[in-house]
């Protein structure tokens, strides 16, 4: 197969496009990644570059600063990136389109469109605030272009049952949609190293859905460590959190280093579809502390310790760090759930959606 797959440089869709990306390429596809929202890093742009050296004519990535739907410019976010998409679909030869932003189902392409679902505003404003957002020319704008894009594709596919369950409150879905949930592979084993008795988070922190602000009333006798931007466009973080320590954006290989130094991954989000920083700190070896959500329940069951306010977060991290029994015991619980979510079986899961729309819309061309 041949895939133009979208991507956005801001969060985590990237991580997660890279890892369907490098899948895909394994089992012998071939991808066009083209990315949005702003251009990318140093970092993401030198794996790209890797990614292209070692496949060769097999990838190719474009890059493009075209607003996102949910950015405060969103008028652009399809009219200005449709001609760049459909150029490369025509150039590329694609048989499919993976969308990883809902407008670009609205292409008018005679190829599959299958869109994945990350996150929606509409769902993030219920979580994080308890109401609708304040109409505006903006929302209207950015529930017209997500409606259209789900009207006009094939299947939608959320990484939790929640988060279609959400998207499906707001809008009308497509009749086809699956819950693929999202995976990782570590490259190269954890060293085993001693950790620090230290608790870290990751995120973009001027996201209301990071749900920060607890750590303020959180007393903690081990640091807790803050890692993420602190800003973007109009949106910032408050400027002390407590007794944490804010220590900005990291690049991947340094947030990756910092979890294997770590003993604990702190998850304070308020609204979090899948959380993709959860599963890499837990597969390099940190004990999960998570906020008791439904979306982290339905990833994680039983096997990692949940809290609802700052009282119970309180004392999650202080029996942590007072038993190296229950520390050590619940590194392996989250371990081991964390193992069930691998790159193979997320990319497997996904090749069969796409040979399955691939082969539909062969057998109603044959029939029109």
């Amino acid at each position: 197969m041949r895939l133009v797959v979208t991507t956005d440089t801001v969060g985590g869709v990237w991580t997660f496009t890279q890892e369907l990306t490098r899948g895909l390429l394994e089992h012998g596809h071939s991808v066009a990644l083209v990315s949005f929202g702003r251009l990318p890093s140093p970092t993401q742009q030198c794996t790209c570059e890797t990614l292209a050296h070692t496949w060769g004519d097999h990838f190719q990535y474009t890059a493009s600063d075209v607003p996102l739907e949910w950015m405060e410019n969103n008028s652009r976010a399809c009219t200005d990136a449709a001609p760049l998409l459909l150029d490369i679909i025509k150039q590329f030869e694609a048989d499919v389109l993976h969308s990883n932003q809902f407008c670009f189902g609205a292409l008018d392409v005679s190829i599959p469109k299958i869109i994945t679902a990350h996150s929606d505003v509409l769902s993030w404003s219920q979580a994080c605030r308890g109401t609708g957002l304040t109409p505006s020319e903006w929302l209207q704008q950015y529930t017209t272009l997500v409606q259209r894009g789900l009207s006009g594709a094939d299947a939608v596919v959320g990484p939790t049952a929640w988060m279609l369950h959400a998207l499906e409150e707001n809008f009308d879905l497509p009749s086809e949609y699956h819950v693929i949930p999202n995976g990782y592979t570590l490259t190269f084993a954890p060293q085993s190293n001693p950790r620090k008795l230290q608790a870290i988070t990751a995120g973009r922190l001027w996201d209301e859905a990071k749900g920060i602000g607890i750590l303020r009333d959180v007393s903690s006798s081990m640091p807790i460590f803050i890692a993420g931007e602190t800003e973007y466009e109009s949106a910032c973080v408050i400027e002390t959190v407590g007794s944490a320590i804010q220590i900005g954006h990291l690049a991947e290989n340094e947030l990756h280093a910092l979890f294997q130094q770590s003993a604990i991954y702190l998850c304070t989000s308020i609204y979090e579809p899948f959380g993709l920083a959860l599963l890499e700190a837990a597969l390099y070896g940190c004990a999960l502390v998570l906020r008791d959500i439904p979306t982290l329940r339905e990833i994680w069951g039983e096997e990692v310790l949940y809290f609802t306010e700052a009282t119970s977060l309180t004392d999650r991290l202080q029996h942590l760090y007072t038993s190296t029994s229950l520390l050590e015991e619940m590194q392996h619980r989250s371990y081991q759930r964390a193992r069930m979510y691998t790159r193979d079986r997320m990319v497997s899961a996904y090749i069969a959606l796409f040979s399955a729309s691939i082969q539909r819309h062969e057998e109603k061309a044959c029939v029109a």
